[in-house]
This record gives C-alpha cells, structure tokens and sequence, in this order.
C-alpha cells in the first residue's frame, strides 16, 4: 500500500481539485465553511444538487372588477368530485439479496418511478468491508442503472484507492434514494419512507465493518437529524441493527461537493483516516 503522504496527494489531485498536499495536514477541529452545497454554486452533471422548488407557489388569478363574484356559465356541469388517492402499501423489502434487488428494479412504491429510466440498486464487493451510501440518482447514474458514475464517481474512487479500498473488491455503493426525483430536487418524504426499508435491508445483508455517509441529506436521512454535515463529520456515528449489531459511521462530504469546493478534500480526506482507523 503506498505511504499516507503518496495517497493524500493522489486523492487531493483527483478530480481537477486545486488542494495541495499541505492542506491535508489542517486541524482536525477546524471550522468547515458555512453550508455544505453552497446554493450558488452550479450542479456537476450527473449528480444531486438542492434546488429550490416552485410547486408550492400560488398563482392568483384576477377577479372581476370591484371583487364581484363570477358566476358559473349557464348550463356548467357541476364539479365531480375525485376519488381519494389510495396509500402504497408499505414495502416489505425481500431477505435475499438478488430478490431484494429485483424488488428495488421493479418498485413502483412511490411517485418516482413514473420519471426513471432506471431503478438504482447500488453496486460493489460482496461481501464488502465498507458500505458507501450517498443521495439519490442523478442524471447519468438514471441512465446507466448504477451509483457514482461521471467525474463524482472518478473522485470517490480516487477517495477509495488512497486509503486501499476499490468498489470492486471492498466496498458497496448505494443511495438512500433509488429513483431520481424530478430536476434533482430534494426527496419527498413520503418518496423517503418508501425507500428507507430498501437501504435498511441492505445494511442487514452486506453487515459492513463501516458506513461512510457521503453528503448532508444522506447523512440526515439515515442517522435521523437535522443537523448540519459540519457538525456531524469528523466524529464517530453507530448504526444499530435489529440484532443488536452496531456498525460504525463516518458522515463525509459528497464527491459532487469537494468538485464544487476542492478546498474542503482536506477535511474529506480526514474523515477517511478516521474511518479507516475506527476500531
């Protein structure tokens, strides 16, 4: 395996980032900058980027003059009321792997799957060492049916390789999404009640030695808080199985992000060491 130093610099270089070696060596306990996806900054293709919503938006429409009310035309058909829309059932995810993934390949459990191409299953070693869970889909991940492809997915490899770990050998890849939500917005919640069951059984199945939580909305979803990714990284979480079984997590940034803020690999590539060095 090459040296701490040949790997940090390998990985800080990786994805057209600026970072110097040097920056690796920055305190642990330094101040991340404010907000981990800065809303000026313009998505990298392929992946989840947070954007504002219109849907909620009123659109008034004029009334008549002096606020006189409308009357309905001679001879309108009354308005027929519409039927309630039935609630999924909830998902009973299968308890064998490649059943649970033609479950996920064929879920219509929420609303996403009417815009996908392609269910995301998720990809990588079994049995894995690590399991890697990031977002949701993005545009090429839709096309081509697999997690972290396109320069994000170049970039998490080069986070991998520095600390000897490959997705084809180590690592399980997955999202806590399976579907990508329209435009790339945020998740429902609904869309995430319906997916949850999913990753959980995966967690269940592959039963990591580790998780790495990579970007804000991941890390919220699957340790259940609001609070901001810089004050969950840098510190040691535990997902605690049905069994008993704890399993350590480390939350990171997303790979989209650091190629949006290559200034902040410093602080990735010390959530990785802390990762690796987790008992």
């Amino acid at each position: 395996m090459r040296s701490d130093a040949a790997a940090a610099a390998g990985y800080l270089n990786a994805g057209g980032g600026a970072d110097s070696l040097g920056a690796a060596g920055r305190r642990a306990d330094a101040v991340p900058a404010a907000g981990a996806t800065p809303v000026a900054a313009a998505p990298v293709q392929g992946e989840r980027a947070d954007a504002a919503s219109a849907q909620g938006e009123r659109a008034d429409a004029p009334g008549r003059p002096g606020g006189a009310p409308t009357r309905p035309a001679a001879g309108a058909a009354a308005p027929v009321a519409r039927a309630p829309t039935p609630t999924p059932e909830p998902v009973v995810p299968a308890t064998d792997f490649d059943a649970l993934r033609e479950q996920v390949l064929q879920c219509t459990a929420c609303g996403l799957c009417q815009g996908r191409r392609h269910a995301v299953f998720g990809m990588g070693a079994r049995p894995a060492r690590w399991m890697v869970v990031g977002e949701a889909p993005g545009e090429q991940e839709d096309r081509q049916g697999l997690p972290f492809v396109g320069r994000s997915g170049q970039l998490l490899d080069a986070m991998l390789s520095a600390v000897g770990m490959s997705r084809e050998k180590d690592v399980f890849i997955a999202n806590v999404i399976k579907c990508r939500p329209p435009g790339n917005r945020n998740p429902k919640p609904e869309e995430i009640a319906a997916c949850s069951p999913y990753l959980k059984r995966q967690i269940e199945l592959i039963r990591p030695e580790r998780i790495l939580v990579l970007g804000r909305f991941a890390a919220q979803t699957l340790l259940g808080t609001d609070a901001t990714i810089g004050s969950l990284r840098g510190r040691q979480h535990v997902w605690t199985m049905d069994d008993g079984h704890r399993i350590p997590v480390v939350v990171s940034y997303h790979p989209a992000y650091l190629l949006r803020s290559p200034v902040e690999k410093a602080r990735a590539w010390q959530d990785l060491q802390l990762a690796m060095a987790l008992a």
